[in-house]
């Protein structure tokens, strides 16, 4: 997959107004060399740590929009303020990088950064941080109403009205159900199977049906 390698300057471009000095300064303090790469399906950004003489590298998909993108690299500089505290002595996403994570977010919270539906979901996610990203469906759900590029005619299914009758990427026709605890029971019309889906699917809208 190809990445872009982007110098300081232009990182300015995917963050919110307010974050890049703030960001340039943990950057540099502490030597990480950061990518931008292109959308990636199954993670948000990643880290690895310092090896060998070479800096600090993580890596954030340049798809997402600025809010995000900066919600990613602080997730990612957290495993690396957790590595240079306690090395390989813990857990990946344990007690210790969620504290570290939190204490990042609320600086950043407290520049007054993220617009206020943003900044509410936050407030929960500092109390107990996901692992990944999509395990915070209510937060990644507010942080998608901010992208720029949005696809005419289509919408998350956790945002369509129960009933809505809905396109998937394969062409199939559901009808939007209840949802159950995070995911949301969707009817197939051709064949009135019940099938689970993510909050975070984003369909086709069929109107008037």
């Amino acid at each position: 997959m190809a990445k872009v390698e982007h110098p300081l300057q232009a990182l300015g471009s995917y963050l919110p107004e307010g974050a890049f000095e703030a960001v340039v300064q943990l950057i540099n303090q502490y030597k990480v060399h950061l990518t931008v790469t292109k959308e990636r399906k199954s993670v948000l950004g990643d880290y690895r740590h310092a090896g060998l003489g070479a800096n600090h590298k993580i890596s954030v998909n340049g798809n997402l929009n600025k809010y995000e993108i900066l919600i990613t690299l602080l997730h990612e500089l957290a495993h690396l303020l957790c590595f240079e505290q306690y090395r390989n002595r813990v857990e990946a996403h344990g007690k210790e990088w969620k504290s570290i994570y939190s204490d990042l977010l609320a600086a950043f919270i407290r520049k007054e950064i993220f617009p206020a539906d943003i900044q509410k979901s936050l407030q929960k996610t500092l109390l107990n941080p996901a692992a990944t990203a999509n395990g915070e469906t209510a937060l990644l759900l507010v942080l998608r109403k901010h992208d720029t590029f949005k696809k005419e005619g289509h919408a998350f299914v956790a945002h369509l009205p129960e009933g809505t009758m809905f396109e998937s990427l394969k062409g199939r026709l559901f009808r939007r159900g209840k949802k159950r605890r995070i995911r949301i029971e969707c009817v197939e019309v051709a064949t009135g199977h019940v099938y689970s889906f993510s909050a975070l699917t984003e369909v086709k809208v069929i109107q008037g049906v």
